[in-house]
């Protein structure tokens, strides 16, 4: 198995001292953390039209972007891909959702004053999913065919969510989502053929799906 997977994308075998990868750990937990504050601070800000960073916020609608979906989901993948190994990249994105997760719910807590335990619960189970899915992510970023089939997976994913999707249509939701979804193009891109590939059968399988799912991503 593990030869295998090695033909679709191999670690990097450069050996790194456990310090420095104890450190790498802890720097992506706080960035986490520290993401989650700056989300729910945005979520809770005040917005007033005689501040021009305020102006900033409104226009790109931060607030909703840093509390929507696909924010996250380019920054898990962008951890994933560029770890050192599937097992990094599972350990990786692991603690970066769960320092987003456990600041955004502490200050929300702490600071706007109620619990949002069951809209946590979706964030925390996600959470809990990400090794799997970074470990995935990780094997995409390669030219190989299986890798091929793991991107159109993994744009399928962003399109329902950084679009508004039917069977018919694709729709604009933002200008940040739309920038996301370019940035993960950047970040998934092998060659030409594999993201070509990727993102077209992504879109397509969006647009066959997501239709008909019961929630919206």
């Amino acid at each position: 198995m593990k030869t295998k997977l090695n033909r679709i994308r191999k670690p990097k075998k450069k050996k790194i001292s456990r310090g420095i990868l104890i450190r790498n750990t802890v720097l992506i937990l706080v960035l986490g953390a520290a993401l989650g504050v700056f989300a729910k601070y945005l979520d809770e800000l005040a917005l007033d039209d005689r501040i021009w960073w305020h102006l900033i916020v409104e226009k790109l609608d931060l607030g909703n972007v840093f509390s929507g979906l696909p924010v996250w989901l380019v920054l898990t993948l962008t951890i994933a891909v560029f770890s050192r190994s599937p097992a990094r990249a599972a350990l990786n994105g692991f603690v970066f959702l769960l320092g987003m997760c456990l600041a955004y719910h502490a200050y929300t807590i702490v600071f706007a004053g109620f619990n949002p335990d069951r809209y946590m619960m979706i964030w925390y189970s996600l959470t809990a999913a990400s090794p799997l899915l970074a470990v995935l992510c990780w094997y995409g970023r390669s030219a190989h065919n299986a890798a091929i089939v793991i991107d159109a997976l993994i744009f399928a994913v962003l399109t329902a969510s950084c679009f508004s999707v039917g069977w018919v249509y694709i729709g604009l939701n933002g200008a940040v989502n739309a920038a996301l979804f370019a940035v993960a193009v950047i970040v998934m891109y092998q060659k030409p053929k594999q993201i070509l590939i990727g993102v077209l059968g992504g879109v397509a399988l969006a647009v066959a799906v997501t239709p008909l799912l019961p929630f919206s991503l």
